[in-house]
């Protein structure tokens, strides 16, 4: 019996040896798991890195690209497309105006009243309604015909106390896309962007387009003026603050727009203006430089993308594509470890992590981050523990902050251009005591991604001080536009009837 036990004994002795060796071997392979996914965070973090002397290259370069676009047709990746505004609002204006805004992801109607002084700006009946998806790639017949059905509808709603029998509606059509105007109310798209591809419609003019299709419909309304949306913000902020001289939406896409001399225009040389200034656009979202920290999820992205070697700048910064960016990570990561469970096929779907998502995500402030839980959930990844919840935050994180910072430097580089950033910049006709005086100058900023992803905003206007000092920076104030591109329009065809 003696034996029996301890043949017993050494063989219980040998079943716990064996269970605490698969036991270590699960450690080990879970730690080489986990690291593997933490070498991925700390490679994005390294390529995201935007450091504020980075910026500041960034922020050359943009001001360099400048010049080149105001310089000659396709000198730079920016169009520094001309805009034919030079007459910003004064605040004098007077009566009722229409907007209708054709923007990346909505479309907004708008009645503005105006009653001759900044402090009476009435905006009425605001429409805000998601572009059909089948809209995006249709013919320019469709998309019209729509819109100026939905404006049919919203003239209707209003009744007759609007406007009085036979006067027409003057109607400003904020258009979000690259237009080569030839006046403030007609202009040809260059090309699509922001996922719409309805190629028939590049070099056509867009005021004719909704002008027919108001026509066909037998509305009483003139399309008066053909506005991309940073003017429309700008518009509005400059009818607020005379010192607004620089906009920028950061939404769906990207891009800015500000007020320059005319004599720095090179391109249309004797181009002449009552301000001696006119309104550039310079659909930065094509903006290029080496110095652009630059990742494989970025180069992948670009690759499959409609628009590969285009919009580069945009790809980085904007509410379309962050979502993205942060998508392919986490499908890195569930590719390479199983700490996400199976491999979930929703995953390999471009698109299917929307911004707003990441921005729940980035945000989630309960204490188990139930939000991160949920949405992963919604992508196919369930009961992951909280550990890779806060590892997906820190992937929103590394992103978003690149984004912001990004956004910052854009802004600055307009700043150098128009020397409003503290060093005189690319200040050609200035004389040094214009240089060496700081400026109170506003930049107006609107866009789904800045109004509503509150860590995408504060990192944006951190990196902003960082760049630009604290000294010079307290002349740089940042305001919000809830709606400016659209009632912006509206107040620019108030400004042209006054």
């Amino acid at each position: 019996m003696g034996k029996v036990a301890v043949a017993f004994a050494a063989a219980a002795v040998v079943a716990a040896c064996s269970v605490a060796a698969v036991m270590v071997r699960r450690r080990v392979k879970s730690r080489r798991k986990w690291r593997t996914v933490v070498d991925i965070l700390k490679e994005l973090e390294e390529g995201c890195d935007a450091p504020v002397g980075r910026l500041r290259q960034v922020v050359d370069a943009m001001a360099v690209e400048m010049h080149a676009g105001l310089a000659s047709e396709g000198g730079s990746k920016l169009k520094m497309l001309l805009t034919f505004v030079h007459d910003l609002p004064k605040g004098t204006e007077k009566g009722t105006y229409y907007a209708l805004h054709l923007g990346g992801t909505y479309f907004r109607i708008l009645r503005v009243h105006l009653g001759g002084e900044r402090s009476y700006l009435d905006v009425q009946d605001v429409e805000r309604h998601p572009i059909p998806s089948h809209l995006m790639n249709s013919t320019s017949e469709i998309l019209f015909n729509f819109l100026a059905f939905s404006m049919e509808r919203f003239i209707e709603k209003e009744g007759n106390g609007s406007n009085s029998q036979g006067v027409k509606r003057e109607l400003a059509f904020t258009f979000s896309f690259p237009v080569k105007h030839s006046s403030i109310s007609s202009g040809v798209l260059i090309k699509w962007t922001k996922g719409f591809e309805i190629s028939e419609m590049v070099g056509k003019d867009i005021a004719e387009c909704l002008q027919g299709a108001l026509n066909r419909r037998g509305l009483d309304l003139h399309v008066a003026a053909l506005v991309n949306d940073t003017v429309g913000a700008l518009s509005l902020g400059y009818y607020h603050d005379p010192d607004t001289v620089v906009a920028v939406v950061f939404g769906t896409g990207s891009n800015a727009c500000y007020l320059e001399r005319t004599d720095a225009i090179i391109k249309s040389q004797g181009l002449l203006t009552t301000s001696g200034s006119m309104v550039v656009n310079m659909e930065w979202g094509n903006f290029w430089s080496s110095h652009l920290p630059r990742t494989s999820y970025d180069i992948d992205l670009d690759a499959e993308s409609s628009n590969s070697n285009d919009m580069g700048f945009e790809k980085m910064i904007s509410g379309m594509y962050l979502g993205d960016i942060v998508r392919r990570v986490i499908l890195r990561m569930s590719q390479e470890s199983d700490i996400f469970g199976p491999p979930s096929s929703l995953l390999s779907e471009p698109y299917v992590l929307r911004t707003n998502s990441v921005s729940a995500m980035h945000e989630d402030d309960t204490p188990e981050l139930q939000e991160v839980a949920r949405i992963l959930k919604d992508l196919g990844v369930s009961e992951v523990p909280l550990k890779v919840r806060k590892l997906v935050v820190k992937v929103c994180d590394v992103v978003t902050r690149r984004a912001g910072r990004l956004a910052a430097a854009g802004i600055a580089g307009i700043l150098k251009k128009i020397g409003r950033d503290g060093s005189g910049g690319i200040t050609s006709g200035r004389s040094r005591s214009e240089m060496q005086m700081q400026k109170r100058t506003v930049v107006a900023v609107e866009g789904g991604l800045y109004m509503n992803y509150t860590m995408f905003r504060e990192y944006m206007e951190e990196a902003l001080v960082e760049i630009l000092g604290e000294e010079v920076s307290q002349y740089v104030v940042v305001k919000a536009m809830e709606d400016g591109s659209s009632i912006g329009s509206a107040l620019l065809v108030a400004s042209l009837q006054s």
